[in-house]
């Protein structure tokens, strides 16, 4: 798994408001809203939104991410 940064705890907020809405499909939509960004040359939201996107995969996941002590 790729290097996870949160710029604030909103990003956290977002991904659970993503999953609440679109349930297995967040990280598609995710995805989708950081290709708008993208496209639109917002480079600070694309990112923004990449990372919401990888947060939410950790998110969903059962397995532990990371060292495990």
């Amino acid at each position: 798994m790729a290097a996870l940064y949160l710029a604030d705890a909103d990003q956290v907020v977002e991904a659970a408001d993503l999953i609440a809405a679109f349930g297995d499909d967040a990280s598609v939509e995710a995805a989708s809203r950081a290709g708008r960004m993208r496209d639109i040359g917002n480079v600070a939201r694309f990112c923004r939104w990449r990372q919401t996107e990888r947060l939410i995969a950790v998110m969903a996941s059962d397995a532990a991410i990371g060292t495990v002590h």
